[in-house]
């Protein structure tokens, strides 16, 4: 039996260490261990609710945004505020720009150099690699001129013997299975996508004043002007400029990131059938379309136990079993305390004690639904839609399925998709439903401008009394909710409760592991010293944190030290 040690993780956001025990080359038990201590909801107390957004979104250098609207969702919960449907619309715009960045950056930026063999490159051919780019989608970067071009520069690359942030990659690893070709092409629109994320970004700060941390939020609404006779406002010019650039992305996703998902899918069917681990699914509804969120866009709902027959509904941000039924265990958190407490009474009193790993590990509480860990994430987005019958999911998705049929002749449905490749799809299938409903509330938007509607904000007023409330997202990495208490004006207490806390949870107090830990489970690793099995599960989930490995066998003795890109 031999343990191997990840610390950090790397090609992620933040700080995680992952330990696993391998027998037989199989993994058969994991803990996920985050190393970095969150204070923000301390700092939060006795600050004036209407600020709150402003610190909650320090939550995170990358999702700034889903945090920042999530705080104001929250105040504007326990005040029963309503916001104007102008307001709606352009948050859901700034969230729909965030969530393409956030996705494609995962897969292309953090995760495809799993699965690509960069060194496989100069054995390419490039005419057979256009043609079988072109066979998956119609875009037009697919040419071979272009893939003949990235060819070049990795030869040149390879050929100068200094691979730059490429230097530490698992490249020949036996479990690299792709051919020169497809390798070819997944890393020429790898490069491609550092210009489409930009272009998500661009949607951000043009609504949001800056990107990462907007400064547009106010409880209440937007500080969005709108004079569409004024130039420093938000007129048609920049209405007509978001459109423009949205209409330059939107292919990208579906021409480009969908049928790359679906061709690694196709490559590397053995990981539908890897990294299940938890089956419970949780996912919240978003995109509202009124004033008083009672419709949304993207529906929410709970799965248990992989059945996707049973899905529950969570209609609107009113749900009482959703508020009733979440809570957070410390037992095996650093910090004081075990048992499980509802947010609006949580703590969080730093107890650190080191590595312990059948006591106190990580700084991650444990989040339970009704007493069971949830999976949060695209993939529970994706199954509670095409389980609710949602039409949009359910196209991508079996359009998703088609383009892997066509590549391999494999059928799948979406059970398949409860597995370390399914999270993958989830994303460029939530990504494609994201960009169909851009423009369609873009123009919700205008349509309201037009119709003589410039409202963007309606003010807050705060009681004397105390109130609680709680702000819902379904943000790229799944479920995330913010939990305050208020009285005369200012949180007496903050919780937040975020996707990756669902899915990185230790185990609670009654020894029940959380998503991470239990999807680990059964993985093959054939190389201890090169665990890339390990990290393409881990990688799934698009966690958050940063550069080296480290081996050890089952003394907790070194044997070998790697660099992972």
């Amino acid at each position: 039996m031999a343990r191997i040690s990840i610390d950090p993780v790397t090609r992620i956001e933040g700080h995680l260490r992952v330990d696993v025990e391998v027998e037989g080359g199989v993994v058969n038990k994991a803990w996920a261990s985050c190393t970095m201590w969150r204070g923000l909801e301390t700092i939060l107390r006795g600050r004036d609710a209407r600020e709150g957004w402003v610190f909650a979104q320090r939550f995170c250098g990358v999702c700034t945004t889903v945090h920042a609207v999530a705080s104001v969702r929250a105040v504007e919960d326990a005040l029963s505020l309503e916001i104007p449907p102008n307001a709606q619309y352009i948050r859901n715009l700034i969230l729909i720009g965030h969530a393409l960045h956030d996705h494609i950056v995962h897969f292309y930026h953090l995760s495809a150099l799993d699965f690509v063999d960069i060194l496989q490159i100069p054995k390419a051919d490039p005419t057979k690699a256009a043609s079988i780019a072109e066979g998956m989608s119609s875009w037009t970067g697919n040419s071979r001129q272009e893939l003949a071009a990235v060819q070049m520069k990795v030869k040149g690359l390879v050929a100068s013997g200094q691979l730059g942030i490429f230097s530490h990659g698992y490249w020949g690893h036996p479990a690299m299975k792709l051919s020169p070709e497809v390798n070819l092409i997944l890393f020429s629109h790898y490069l491609q996508a550092l210009d489409f994320q930009r272009k998500s970004c661009q949607v951000v700060a043009i609504l949001g004043g800056k990107t990462p941390h907007i400064q547009n939020l106010a409880v209440g609404g937007v500080m969005n002007a709108i004079n569409l006779d004024s130039l420093a406002t938000l007129n048609m010019d920049r209405l007509g400029m978001l459109q423009s650039i949205l209409e330059d992305l939107i292919p990208f996703v579906q021409q480009v990131f969908l049928p790359d998902t679906c061709l690694l899918a196709a490559n590397y069917p053995e990981y539908l059938h890897l990294g299940r681990g938890v089956d419970n699914y949780l996912a919240v509804p978003d995109l509202p379309l009124d004033a008083k969120a009672s419709k949304f866009d993207l529906p929410g709902g709970v799965i248990m136990d992989g059945n996707l027959a049973g899905v529950r509904p969570i209609v609107d941000w009113q749900d009482a079993e959703f508020r009733k039924a979440v809570t957070e265990d410390s037992a095996h958190a650093w910090y004081k305390g075990a048992g499980p407490l509802q947010p609006y009474k949580g703590e969080q009193i730093p107890d650190y004690t080191d590595f312990k790993e059948n006591a106190k590990y990580t700084w991650v509480k444990a989040p339970r639904y009704n007493g069971s860990p949830m999976q949060a994430g695209p993939l529970a987005n994706v199954l509670v839609g095409y389980a609710s019958g949602h039409a949009l999911t359910r196209k991508w998705t079996n359009t998703a399925f088609d383009r892997i049929a066509a590549v391999n002749g494999l059928k799948i449905t979406p059970n398949d998709l409860q597995s370390t490749m399914g999270r993958y799809l989830a994303r460029s299938i939530r990504s494609s439903m994201l960009s169909d409903l851009a423009l369609e509330h873009l123009q919700l938007l205008k349509t309201n401008i037009l119709n003589g509607d410039d409202t963007t904000y309606n003010a807050p007023q705060f009681p004397t009394g105390e109130i609680m409330g709680m702000g819902m997202h379904e943000a790229p990495r799944g479920a995330l909710s913010h939990w305050v208490v208020i009285d005369k004006g200012a949180f007496t207490n903050y919780q937040a409760v975020v996707p990756t806390t669902w899915n990185a949870s230790p185990r609670d107090e009654k020894g029940v592991p959380g998503p991470y830990e239990t999807s680990l489970i059964g993985s093959p690793v054939v190389d201890p010293e090169k665990p890339l099995e390990v990290l393409r599960t881990v990688h799934s989930f698009d966690p958050c944190m940063a550069c080296s490995c480290h081996t050890l066998d089952v003394t907790g003795k070194e044997i070998a030290e790697v660099k992972i890109l």
